[in-house]
């Protein structure tokens, strides 16, 4: 499938008119020299709708896009567990965690742990969030780009992915956070436009004309094991997805950690206007999670009917776009760049904000506000280029990128929620106890993965979590208890919610026992 004249000029207008956007808005936003808090933070004015809608921009991308459309090729809805989960994890986030952030008034996730603990706990994983971000989350994210680049345009896949960088750059490396966050809510309109119309596309193409009801009638009786949402022990991908260890076990270690502890996606949340802001983007964010599986799912079971002779699992997305009738398809193309180019931006916002924050002002504490927001936009356009020399290299060799994704970062956020969990919520956690989980999450991951091969990636994470909370907690208290912590002071009314919240937290439950029971 290739583009049209029409197509290209669409693809081209949307471009451009992003890129001016962005540029009004930083514009605009500062008149003088920015500060650190307006490049980081966005000035702490983010509102809930930008909040919101910049959450899932920043989530949905390449590997989102792309990587779970090839999982449901692969193995079918039960992927979607990774969404609809999300969707209450991001409630109890908003709950319980962001409240304790804002109070502390932080910039960045190790800040965090340098106020609970010391400077070595906070350093170590800045370290790691700095190497996660730029060789597994850029690269896999410029890789797919570069893919679907390639398989719709005919583009070469690195310069496909040389524009990506050159892109999300353009509109993000003068303005910060709040040229992401406020042309991260046209990305996510065009997005969802663009996400339903292939589902629409797709299914109407299988009911050869008749609807979309139809389609997904045959799409169900066709391929049945594609709609089992939780799998058997028999299921040749129960490895990936085991069963009812998906509802009660490490899926939610994984998806606390992302949504709850992860940089790139907390950022924006810690630039809201208020706790009230937060909470209502997050809950806002939630119910814009479970529709994703209609829009990435989906589209990827329908493929096996379509295209059952691709290749690989991760063509799946761009061979459908196919069915898009011309000029309809470059503004489809456009709303897959503008999730890649949002999320490029994000990470490398993030990575900026890490290196600057928590590394090179502990290294250089006495310079100036502009000179850290130089340093920002430097580590901006390198971390971009070491993320472009290592995609291929590191992600050439896999056919699902997501599940690489997952299996990385699997070794290491055991122990990364275990710290924040426990030094949230416990005030006997000691640095040494953090530092153990840290250090213990990447050495029983690894033990776990070659002693015991056939033990499911989801039930390694769950069990390596529960070791390194043990580990945590001996390590604790074999060590002298922290001295006026107040950085983990907790009242229970940090944790009140407006009946708004609460309302979204009963509905989004309520939907998703709906679903489970469905495809149970």
């Amino acid at each position: 499938m290739k583009l049209e004249q029409l197509d290209f000029t669409v693809f081209i207008a949307y471009v451009v008119g992003l890129l001016c956007i962005a540029l009004w808005i930083s514009k605009n936003d500062h008149k003088g020299e920015r500060n650190t808090e307006d490049y980081f933070l966005a000035s702490k004015s983010l509102p809930w709708w930008a909040i919101g809608a910049s959450l899932i921009a920043a989530n949905i991308s390449a590997e989102q896009i792309i990587g779970m459309s090839g999982s449901g090729f692969a193995i079918g809805l039960a992927i979607a567990s990774y969404e609809w989960m999300a969707a209450i994890t991001l409630i109890l986030v908003g709950k319980y965690l962001i409240p304790i952030f804002l109070k502390n008034e932080i910039y960045t996730m190790p800040q965090y742990l340098e106020k609970r603990f010391d400077g070595r706990v906070k350093t170590i994983l800045a370290l790691f969030w700095l190497a996660v971000f730029v060789f597994v989350n850029l690269t896999s994210v410029l890789w797919l780009g570069g893919l679907a680049i390639h398989t719709v345009a005919g583009v070469d896949w690195m310069f496909g992915m040389i524009f990506l960088a050159l892109f999300s750059i353009a509109y993000s490396l003068y303005g910060g956070l709040k040229a992401v966050a406020y042309t991260d809510i046209i990305q996510v309109v065009l997005l969802i436009f663009g996400g339903l119309l292939l589902s629409y596309l797709a299914l109407d193409a299988i009911a050869e004309g008749t609807g979309v009801l139809d389609g997904f009638n045959i799409l169900t009786e066709q391929v049945p094991g594609h709609f089992d949402m939780i799998l058997s022990p028999e299921n040749p991908n129960y490895m990936s997805l085991p069963g009812i260890s998906v509802l009660i076990g490490g899926l939610w270690v994984m998806n606390v950690g992302y949504w709850g502890f992860n940089q790139y996606i907390i950022q924006r949340a810690l630039a809201a206007k208020s706790i009230g802001e937060a909470q209502k983007g997050i809950a806002f964010a939630a119910y814009l999670k479970l529709l994703m599986p209609v829009i990435v799912v989906l589209p990827g079971i329908a493929a096996v009917i379509l295209y059952p002779d691709i290749s690989k699992p991760d063509q799946a997305y761009p061979s459908l776009m196919g069915l898009m009738p011309t000029g309809i398809k470059g503004l489809v193309f456009a709303a897959l760049i503008a999730a890649i180019v949002s999320s490029l931006a994000s990470m490398t916002n993030s990575i900026s904000t890490i290196f600057t924050m928590d590394i090179y002002r502990n290294l250089k504490p006495n310079e100036s506000q502009r000179h850290y927001v130089h340093i920002g936009r430097i580590t901006t356009l390198l971390s971009l280029c070491i993320a472009l020399l290592t995609a291929e290299p590191l992600l050439g060799k896999f056919d699902q990128a997501f599940q690489y994704i997952q299996e990385f970062t699997g070794l290491f956020s055991p122990g990364i929620t275990a710290i924040f969990i426990m030094g949230m919520f416990w005030k006997r956690t000691t640095s040494e106890g953090a530092i153990a989980a840290a250090v213990g999450s990447a050495v029983f991951s690894v033990g776990f993965k070659f002693l015991w091969p056939e033990l499911p990636f989801m039930d390694r994470i769950g069990i390596v979590f529960l070791l390194c909370i043990v580990l945590s907690v001996l390590v604790s208290y074999l060590g002298k208890a922290p001295e006026n912590d107040h950085s983990v002071e907790i009242d229970p009314s940090d944790f009140k919610t407006d009946t708004s919240f609460n309302i979204a937290a009963i509905g989004c439950v309520i939907v998703l026992i709906a679903i489970y029971s469905t495809w149970w």
